[in-house]
């Protein structure tokens, strides 16, 4: 379903992506994982298509994406009725005056009928059992609120792959616990699934496949989720983890520290 080829990217000269080959199958839960500044958000825009590869050659369903391609209208919308992306801060997303028109605005942009958007749009909302905020205005909500709107909006246009950029950061413990289960619904009802994730605890939970990138903007390992986060001493050289030395009662031993985002709420 996505498949990149020797894709390499820079902001202004400065190195975001080297020479990435990465093959996603549909059904897949893929983890993407990484220091920050390894890459993970700007692969996830390309596979959005947000931002073109310098170089190299990225595919959707056989198709390879480019940047003629996205400026015609008719393919851009089909593509982005395919793949839809969850931004790290869900405000970005958020625009519309209330609840209904946020979620409503994808289907509308897409040509569909009211009565097909008021169904589209009564389904994500109870979906995600948020009927409540139909109403709401988005920038009065809390946090965990507007991560769910956000979700809600690409869910909208009932993508075949989702991705998600931290998808936990800035969400309570439970709103965290509730996303953790809804993902893991999603992908068991047959949407693939790619995230940015740096909360080592969760990771498992959501994916069966992992993608570590290192401060080189590269691919160093791809692998079973479980498998990775085995590997201490993979994680320690590519920063995820620290190792700490503690005595207890005369006795010394090792343990490890989890880097997880700055707005992780624990």
């Amino acid at each position: 379903m996505i498949d990149l080829k020797d894709v390499s990217y820079s902001y202004s000269g400065i190195k975001a992506l080297s020479h990435i080959d990465l093959h996603i199958s549909k059904g897949e839960a893929v983890v993407l994982m990484g220091p920050n500044g390894s890459g993970k958000s700007t692969l996830l825009k390309i596979i959005n298509g947000i931002a073109v590869p310098d170089s190299g050659v990225y595919r959707f369903n056989g198709e390879e994406i480019t940047q003629k391609k996205l400026q015609d209208t008719k393919f851009s919308k089909l593509f982005h009725q395919k793949i839809g992306f969850v931004f790290q801060n869900s405000e970005v997303q958020l625009f519309c005056p209330d609840v209904f028109d946020e979620i409503a605005f994808g289907p509308r942009q897409m040509g569909m009928s009211e009565t097909q958007v008021q169904q589209r749009v009564d389904d994500c909302l109870e979906l995600l059992s948020i009927q409540d905020l139909k109403h709401r205005q988005p920038y009065h909500l809390s946090g965990g609120e507007k991560r769910k709107v956000a979700i809600a909006c690409v869910l909208a246009l009932n993508p075949e792959v989702l991705t998600l950029d931290e998808p936990m950061n800035g969400l309570d413990p439970r709103t965290q616990r509730w996303l953790v289960e809804f993902l893991v619904r999603l992908n068991r009802a047959g949407k693939t699934l790619i995230s940015s994730m740096h909360n080592l605890e969760m990771v498992q939970e959501i994916s069966r496949r992992a993608v570590l990138f290192d401060e080189n903007h590269t691919i160093v390992a791809d692998c079973p989720t479980r498998d990775l986060l085995e590997d201490m001493d993979l994680l320690k050289k590519v920063n995820l983890v620290d190792e700490y030395y503690h005595k207890h009662d005369g006795s010394g031993h090792s343990h490890f520290h989890i880097h997880s985002s700055p707005f992780h709420e624990d």
